[in-house]
């Protein structure tokens, strides 16, 4: 549970040509970073800064406490939707201590070492409630780049749709040019320069044209007229303990998703540089982060997978750029915060909406359209409850209806057969055959709950003109209490048609469960033998003749 900027300077990796090289990277992700930070803490309905100080505060932390060599924290699209219903809800106050809250769970979360268990969620349910993310948040964005007039959009995502077509005659074609220009700008000017990112470009370019002009766009400056340079000193929102409790749910959701997000995107960049992070210090990392940035007067924060992919193709190699990333959007607050009121709205939003698009998967998507009925309809079913009710609800519904899937699934690929012994000593398939008196059924698989009643159906078969039953479990890998249940009742049936039940080829973790909850005892230790053969042998003596 070391931090790995820690653990790096412990094994000494750092010299001084790694060392420029992170901080040239830092300098690039933070011109990246900046009009993201600053779009995304408008989006999210709070003002400007608060999307820098979250980058600032949090990015720092996250860098120089997390389990990654090159993860860049900060505010990300996922979190906009949910942030905006907690100011609906709660206000700025309730935000900030659900941010705290959520960083102190995170912390939790990296203290049980559930690092490792977030990875367990399906890929369907990731890119299905990412897409209706980026679903989300593009039609946030709408009102600013058509420059829609209304004065209070709704959070709910089909109201805020009937709300537009409404008042879509309000439509500002002159901001509408501006946020396509900003668009066409961000998309090709890439192939002219990969370095400098086209959105901060765009806000250059749009900047100028709209205040040379004089055209009538609304701008950070006229939404937000009073802008703050300054990092505020930490403090805690006076809350009561009622609206604390309310708070809880909300602190999970962005708590669940932070880990989700910031461990995926840490996966990605261990792909890209051949490394491996820590997970539970890195949920540990984000959750400090976030509690910092609550305290700071931020919003929500988690791993960054497109700055953290730059900083890893502009030679970031340790948590050296991801702290100076942070340093130098905190110079930039600091020195240019003033010209930021300049920036057109539609602009911001321009760059929020290839954001969405780019955050959404959609290959992906479209590749898992073609994946069995089943993960498809997690895929959809997750995507849809997310656009329509909740991030929360959508992943909670994915998640039953995977694991119900799942089990399904298992249980039709474990069978219950019956086998007898050959001449030759082979094993031969057989339907409900005996050597003798004695019938040896075999179990393929994981005897749990979803597969007791196809178990007990074959049982019923059973009847007296057995002498002996060999349940043969060499390959029933695991073993629960259900199984358990079925077990005493097959024993109850031998008992009452004076057959006799013998187990073999136990395996470890089925002999512990039948041991610890007196199975071996009920059957006796003399019934169970390491192979079916020594238990037909075994059981020979037992056969009427």
């Amino acid at each position: 549970m070391r931090p790995k900027l820690f653990t790096m300077i412990k094994k000494q990796e750092f010299t001084k040509e790694k060392v420029i090289k992170d901080i040239v990277a830092g300098i690039i992700v933070a011109i990246i970073a900046l009009p993201l930070s600053v779009a995304l803490g408008i989006s999210s309905g709070v003002s400007p800064e608060k999307g820098l100080i979250t980058a600032v505060v949090a990015g720092f932390i996250i860098s120089f406490v997390g389990g990654s060599r090159v993860q860049i924290g900060g505010p990300t699209g996922a979190f906009v939707i949910i942030v905006y219903g907690i100011i609906e809800d709660y206000g700025i106050d309730g935000l900030i201590m659900a941010t705290i809250m959520a960083g102190v769970i995170l912390v939790i979360f990296g203290l049980c070492r559930f690092g490792n268990i977030i990875k367990f969620v399906p890929h369907t349910i990731t890119v299905g409630f990412t897409a209706g993310i980026a679903v989300t948040l593009l039609a946030t964005q709408l009102k600013d780049f058509l420059g829609l007039q209304i004065d209070k959009v709704p959070a709910e995502f089909i109201p805020k749709i009937i709300c537009y077509v409404k008042n879509i005659s309000s439509i500002n074609f002159t901001a509408l040019v501006i946020g396509i220009l900003s668009i066409i700008i961000i998309l090709f000017w890439p192939k002219i320069n990969k370095k400098i990112p086209g959105s901060l470009v765009a806000i250059i370019i749009t900047t100028l044209i709209v205040q040379l002009m004089g055209l009538d766009v609304e701008t950070i400056g006229s939404k937000f007229p009073t802008l703050s340079g300054a990092i505020p000193m930490p403090s805690l929102p006076n809350m009561d303990l009622k609206t604390i409790e309310g708070l809880i749910q909300p602190a999970f959701t962005i708590a669940i998703l932070a880990a989700m997000e910031s461990l995926l995107s840490a996966v990605v960049a261990d792909g890209m540089i051949g490394g491996n992070h820590n997970s539970n210090m890195e949920l540990i990392g984000q959750g400090l982060g976030n509690i910092a940035s609550g305290l700071f007067g931020g919003i929500p924060a988690t791993g960054a997978i497109a700055r953290t992919a730059a900083n890893v193709k502009n030679g970031g190699r340790s948590p050296i750029a991801g702290m100076v990333h942070a340093v130098v959007l905190l110079l930039t607050m600091i020195m240019f915060m003033p010209l930021a009121k300049m920036i057109p709205m539609t602009t911001l939003g321009a760059i929020l909406i290839v954001v969405s698009y780019n955050m959404g998967e959609w290959k992906t998507f479209a590749s898992l359209l073609k994946a069995p009925k089943s993960e498809v309809t997690v895929l959809l079913l997750t995507f849809f409850l997310t656009v329509v009710l909740d991030l929360v609800v959508a992943i909670e519904v994915g998640m039953v209806l995977a694991m119900i899937l799942f089990v399904r699934r298992v249980a039709e690929n474990t069978e219950i057969k019956s086998t007898i012994l050959g001449a030759e000593g082979d094993d031969e398939e057989v339907s409900d055959k005996s050597k003798g008196n004695v019938l040896v059924y075999e179990i393929n698989g994981p005897f749990f709950f979803g597969v007791t009643h196809k178990f007990i159906d074959i049982m019923k078969r059973l009847n007296s003109s057995y002498d002996v039953l060999v349940l043969d479990m060499k390959h029933a890998t695991t073993v629960d209490a259900t199984a358990i249940d079925a077990l005493e009742r097959l024993y109850k049936r031998c008992e009452k048609n004076n057959i006799k039940l013998c187990l073999a080829n136990i395996k470890e973790q089925p002999k512990k469960v039948l041991t610890n909850m007196g199975f071996i005892d009920l059957v006796g230790e003399e019934a169970v033998f390491k192979s079916r053969d020594k238990a037909i042998e075994g059981a020979v003596p037992n056969v009427a003749i």
